[in-house]
């Protein structure tokens, strides 16, 4: 499991990824993210990948402090610097990342926004990796 990438999860993974910009209003980003069943949002602005609006950003920076979601935007509370991922990057050292309460890690490759990994793609990733290594271990054992 070691060896394995990034790039190795995000191939399966679906391809969607949901941008926004930061001057969307929280409303409308938290419409589509209970649209869309989605725990967080990329944004981007010309282009480029600006930051990282997620669920916990609401309930801490708007509810909790009594803020109108109606008139604040994604870029007032966004995260700017989240931390970040690249395809080539070791899954062993995604988990490392998380373990300080991250829960999305963005993939950038030469600041190319590529994809998104939530703590919830790692998991299914590494229990469908151990049930392959189970399955082949099971099927070498069985042939013996």
């Amino acid at each position: 499991m070691n060896s394995k990438q990034v790039k190795h999860l995000l191939q399966q993974k679906a391809k969607n990824l949901f941008t926004i910009p930061p001057d969307m209003l929280v409303f409308d980003a938290i419409q589509l993210m209970v649209d869309k069943n989605l725990g967080s949002l990329l944004v981007v602005k010309d282009g480029k990948f600006a930051g990282l609006f997620t669920e916990r950003d609401y309930t801490r920076k708007v509810i909790v402090k009594g803020r109108s979601s109606r008139e604040i935007t994604v870029g007032e509370i966004m995260e700017t610097h989240p931390s970040t991922i690249t395809s080539e990057d070791n899954i062993s050292d995604c988990m490392a990342k998380m373990t300080g309460g991250v829960r999305y890690l963005p993939v950038l490759d030469n600041n190319q926004l590529v994809g998104l990994v939530s703590i919830g793609d790692l998991v299914k990733f590494i229990i469908e990796e151990q049930k392959n290594i189970i399955d082949n271990l099971q099927d070498y054992i069985t042939r013996q």
